[in-house]
């Protein structure tokens, strides 16, 4: 099983960019579907990107379409979440999520490797 640690994480002007970044350990990675999902305070966690164990497929929330790029680098074991145009509502900590399978995964009951957390503030 991996394990996943975000960072890329701050405070940036809306408008501005972030690009977080989740690190998995073990050398299984590559069989692993990745997810991005936010919380923001006083509110449950929501999806917000995912794609295929070979990056070759992925899906986003209506949230961050056209904003958002999820990608993956199988081999260096790395996921990134590319944020353009944020907006303060974009404000939450963003979790990276990995669960085995060949598909890709909207729901969060659907993966049972997550990472720690990274803090995105986005200030108006």
């Amino acid at each position: 099983q991996v394990q996943l640690v975000e960072s890329g994480g701050g405070l940036v002007q809306a408008g501005g960019s972030l690009r977080l970044s989740c690190a998995a350990s073990g050398r299984t990675f590559g069989s692993y579907a990745m997810g991005w999902f936010r919380q923001a305070p006083g509110k449950e966690r929501e999806f917000v990107a995912a794609t295929t164990r070979s990056g070759g497929r992925t899906v986003y929330a209506d949230s961050g379409k056209g904003r958002f790029t999820i990608t993956r680098d199988n081999a260096k074991n790395m996921v990134y979440l590319q944020m353009n145009s944020l907006k303060p509502e974009d404000t939450a900590v963003y979790f990276c999520a990995a669960r085995f399978g060949s598909s890709y995964y909207t729901s969060m009951s659907e993966y049972n490797t997550w990472g720690q957390g990274s803090q995105v503030t986005v200030s108006s």
